[in-house]
């Protein structure tokens, strides 16, 4: 039996299979469209404070705007997951476990440092 996660791919992969949208979704194109997205993700918090923000957010409004750009995102994501034959939940993992070597706990516990700012 297919996982959620599955049928969420399947559906993506789908709806650009039925547009017949795969002849648009080159690498590049999807690079540049996640890249917009993030930018309107970026307005939903744009020119306000922190407090703004997150009243905002706890708006019915505000969580459904979020909530569009978010998956906006998401699906170029895994679209290009998709074209380039990644295995988003294994890449994600992977990418998890080199950042908890790249930031250990004892270190960058209660900072934003990058981790080669960090006392090792």
């Amino acid at each position: 039996m297919p996982s959620e996660f599955e049928d969420l791919l399947k559906k993506i992969q789908d709806f650009s299979d039925a547009r017949d949208w795969s002849q648009f979704h080159t690498v590049k194109n999807l690079i540049i469209a996640v890249s917009a997205e993030v930018g309107e993700l970026a307005e939903v918090v744009q020119w306000k404070s922190d407090k703004e923000i997150a009243e905002y957010l706890n708006t019915p409004e505000g969580k459904y705007k979020l909530s569009e750009e978010v998956a906006d995102v998401a699906i170029y994501l895994l679209r290009i997951c998709q074209k380039e034959n990644l295995n988003f939940t294994e890449i994600i993992s992977k990418k998890m476990q080199e950042n908890a070597k790249k930031y250990p706990i004892e270190t960058s516990k209660g900072n934003a440092r990058k981790y080669n700012e960090l006392d090792v």
